[in-house]
């Protein structure tokens, strides 16, 4: 069995995150698997799942737009829109925490669309954005797997891999947190978590 990771207190573990895990692997001591409202939680930047339109919708882009008011929409609007599989910055409004990052995923269209491939560029792009912007710890939905339909195992492979990725890719990053809505996509992320990475010794 894994080790779990001792961090510091979460401050969404009481105001969000309702479930907490952290498995211990190589760079696996700063990625965190939490299971509550993205919203709340205490990072510097959390992702919005977002749409090619950047507009305020449903699931947890609603909830974000909700949460941080309409300043969010409107900063949105002037970005002009954001292509499927990149991502764009705006500041966090009335949010804990200092930027959203909203991130487009995919819509699922079979598998063979190139939907893999655009749900890890969005993951990978919103991690360095977040970077280059001087978040030190970031906080992912999973993208992609509610209206737009992306099977939950398929996605939640390509957010561990692309978490693993940023964190090798940037050793300074102190967190990458994969924040989970439902009880069953934590219990996904939680197994999943436990396989090694691919060529991990």
């Amino acid at each position: 069995m894994p080790n779990r990771a001792r961090f510091p207190p979460l401050a969404g573990r009481r105001a969000g995150a309702r479930r907490m895990i952290c498995v211990m692997s190589g760079h696996d001591e700063r990625l965190e698997i939490v299971q509550g409202d993205i919203t709340r939680l205490a990072v510097d930047a959390i992702v919005n799942a977002a749409n090619t339109a950047l507009l305020p919708g449903g699931g947890v882009c609603g909830a974000i737009h909700a949460a941080a008011g309409p300043g969010l929409a409107e900063e949105c609007a002037a970005l002009g829109g954001c292509p499927t599989g990149g991502a764009r910055l705006t500041g966090g409004h009335r949010l804990p925490a200092r930027w959203v990052v909203h991130a487009v995923g995919p819509v699922w269209r079979g598998g063979d669309q190139g939907e893999d491939d655009e749900l890890a560029s969005c993951y990978r792009r919103a991690i360095d954005l977040a970077f280059e912007a001087g978040a030190r710890s970031i906080a992912f939905p999973a993208i992609s797997t509610g209206i737009f339909g992306f099977p939950i195992e398929r996605a939640t492979r390509i957010a561990l891999a692309e978490a693993r990725a940023g964190l090798v890719r940037h050793p300074s990053l102190a967190r990458i947190v994969l924040c989970c809505f439902s009880a069953g996509d934590l219990a996904v992320y939680e197994r999943l978590a436990r396989i090694p990475p691919t060529g991990a010794a």
